[in-house]
């Protein structure tokens, strides 16, 4: 079904009833603070693919993200996300009383918006360029702080996309990133990178089901979980997980301003 919003292209969300809960039309020409924050690291180290100077709102209702060359001359790209991960900050110096015990977690962030069961949403415009990769996805503020995704959540990847034009499995992981890391994929496809594309997550209690310009590509009903979660829109620059030394590939030079567009993300609850 279509769901309309006035001077904006329309969703298309599963049969039933459905209420809009939160969006961002990316109005305007600057990206909304009191939502997005830029993810500068990962898993307690600041990440060099990353920077808090890739996106601007083009003043046409759309979000644009910018492969682009830091101060050093390497290329980088932005990731956007409304809440936080537990692990992600890093540490700094601390003591419990008057012992000398490092406690190995950064300083703890409130997240802007989080959410549960419902529908989420993207339309966006794939990266043009290979040396880069472009996602939608959500991410639970404690995974992998247990084994149980009831417990401490999930990630649900509800489209990656590696190189232009293709869209990897939809991805489900619980068990945090480390040795009890477990997944479940379904779906994938290759689409025309050259237009825009819907991406949706319908997660009920039954489930993840993914949807494609809103048409289902796949349902996985493993590693449920209810707890809210955040929303990410992220791109990242190949070659930095690749190395120790965090180098970018030599594709991602040759990429150097191309962009992933964004025009709207919506999030619905069921009537």
């Amino acid at each position: 079904m279509n769901y309309e919003v006035e001077n904006h292209e329309p969703s298309l969300l599963p049969e039933g009833e459905w209420e809009l809960v939160w969006a961002d039309e990316f109005d305007g020409t600057e990206l909304d603070r009191s939502t997005w924050d830029y993810r500068m690291s990962m898993m307690g180290k600041q990440w060099p693919a990353w920077t808090d100077k890739g996106v601007h709102l083009d003043g046409e209702s759309n979000c644009v993200f910018t492969l682009m060359l830091d101060e050093n001359g390497k290329p980088v790209s932005s990731q956007l996300q409304t809440g936080y991960n537990y692990m992600d900050q890093p540490t700094e110096k601390t003591t419990f009383g008057k012992s000398l015990l490092q406690w190995p977690i950064g300083k703890l962030k409130k997240s802007m918006f989080t959410h549960g069961y419902g529908y989420y949403e993207c339309r966006c415009r794939l990266q043009q360029k290979p040396g880069w990769w472009s996602a939608f996805w959500v991410q639970s503020p404690i995974i992998g702080a247990s084994l149980d995704p009831a417990v401490s959540g999930v990630e649900i990847d509800i489209m990656e996309s590696f190189k232009p034009g293709n869209i990897v499995k939809h991805n489900i992981i619980t068990g945090g990133y480390g040795l009890d890391t477990v997944k479940a994929r379904v779906g994938g496809m290759d689409l025309d990178e050259t237009v825009f594309h819907r991406f949706g997550l319908l997660w009920d209690e039954t489930g993840y089901t993914f949807y494609v310009d809103g048409i289902e590509d796949g349902k996985v009903t493993e590693h449920l979980t209810a707890i809210p979660e955040f929303i990410l829109i992220s791109t990242e620059v190949k070659g930095y997980r690749k190395n120790e030394e965090r180098e970018p590939c030599e594709e991602a030079y040759d990429a150097v301003g191309d962009t992933f567009v964004v025009d709207y993300v919506r999030v619905f609850d069921k009537k």
